[in-house]
């Protein structure tokens, strides 16, 4: 089981970062398998990192083996979808950019995959019009809404594809909006898709 993540996704994202690339391509990173944080249990700040941020993304989960999928067929790859947070070491992050070197330490640390409840895709009508939301101590923090992908859903999947074999389990965080931020011990973090509530844990 992979989980393939995209980054720079939503233009007000990258201006808030101060990230201004030209994108032709999405950009990926990958997580490890360790990543990935279930099932309502807690998420614990890494003694790392002094400065955590969350990242709400809708998900996507690969439910069929694909290699090389043309983006008209890339909709026969996935059934359901979820909303889940990319945690960053945002000071991790920032030295190693500045360094030019990977962002695995800052990115795919144990747990900084936090993954919602699934989701049909059906219930919506179309996926590239769905909003979603995180709430932190009862109040939104962050919110989007996919139709401001700069890369959509069909188009990642088709594109990541070309170099990685998907396969049944496969995880997609799509990027996240503006509106990130960090966590601290006692924040109680909920993430929704429309109004419905799909993940929902606190920070230690």
């Amino acid at each position: 089981m992979k989980v393939i993540a995209v980054g720079m996704n939503y233009a007000a994202h990258n201006k808030e970062l101060r990230h201004s690339p030209e994108l032709k391509e999405p950009t990926i990173f990958m997580k490890s398998d360790s990543s990935l944080l279930k099932d309502g249990k807690p998420f614990f700040i890494p003694d790392f990192s002094q400065d955590v941020h969350y990242e709400t993304e809708i998900v996507v989960r690969i439910d069929r083996l694909g290699k090389n999928i043309a983006e008209r067929f890339a909709r026969r790859y996935y059934s359901e979808l979820t909303v889940g947070i990319d945690f960053t070491a945002r000071d991790l992050q920032n030295k190693l950019r500045a360094q030019g070197l990977p962002w695995e330490i800052c990115k795919a640390f144990d747990n900084s995959a936090a993954i919602g409840t699934f989701v049909p895709v059906e219930k919506f009508h179309d996926i590239q019009q769905i909003a979603f939301h995180l709430d932190i101590n009862g109040t939104c923090v962050q919110k989007g809404n996919t139709k401001d992908m700069l890369f959509k859903v069909d188009e990642i999947i088709a594109y990541v594809s070309r170099f990685f074999t998907l396969k049944i389990g496969d995880l997609i965080y799509t990027g996240t909006p503006a509106g990130v931020g960090a966590v601290k011990i006692g924040d109680h973090l909920q993430g929704y898709i429309e109004e419905e509530k799909l993940l929902d844990f606190f920070v230690r």
